[in-house]
């Protein structure tokens, strides 16, 4: 079944890899109408042809833009952490049966779904990401000067201050 006509379906699992996006539509008994591959240039153009419904991806890299897109098309988008999907599986794991884990998983009533971010919370949180990988590195580069210095019995205090106040001593 390719496609469906588009008014029959009630909710749609979208499950989003890196080049293609598979749906899966469900009509409002929850039977499958639509099962469908598309491209991700395809995808907003599909969508955006469909009568508004119920959308539910796993909330992954790149769900946030998507939401965003379909949001303004005016569908009810919900985003699901994966960890809420597996359980909606039922058999082993394909893109198709992941998208009609996510479609039956956006159903339930008590569900917990992950809000949109805009786009200046993702920048903040790529910049926090950042910092914080930057600090990691910073503290092993200490770390490893530490074990260097005391493979040579020069023994140096943790911390930054500490290396930055004995480093002009050890190499006079």
């Amino acid at each position: 079944m390719p496609t469906a006509p588009l008014q029959h379906v009630a909710t749609l699992g979208i499950a989003i890899g890196k080049n293609s996006f598979h749906l899966i539509g469900l009509d409002a008994r929850g039977a499958i109408v639509l099962r469908q591959k598309l491209s991700r240039g395809q995808v907003e153009a599909r969508l955006a042809n469909m009568p508004t419904c119920l959308i539910g991806m796993e909330a992954c890299v790149g769900s946030h833009h998507l939401s965003r897109q379909l949001l303004a098309l005016g569908h009810d988008v919900k985003l699901i952490p994966a960890q809420f999907v597996s359980p909606f599986r039922k058999s082993h794991k394909n893109d198709f049966r992941d998208a009609e884990a996510i479609a039956e998983a956006v159903l339930r009533p008590t569900m917990r779904f992950v809000p949109t971010k805009s786009v200046e919370q993702l920048d903040l949180q790529a910049l926090h990401r950042v910092r914080s990988r930057l600090v990691s590195q910073r503290t092993a580069v200490i770390n490893q000067i530490r074990a260097f210095l005391l493979e040579r019995g020069i023994a140096v205090r943790q911390r930054l201050r500490s290396l930055r106040q004995a480093l002009p001593d050890i190499l006079a």
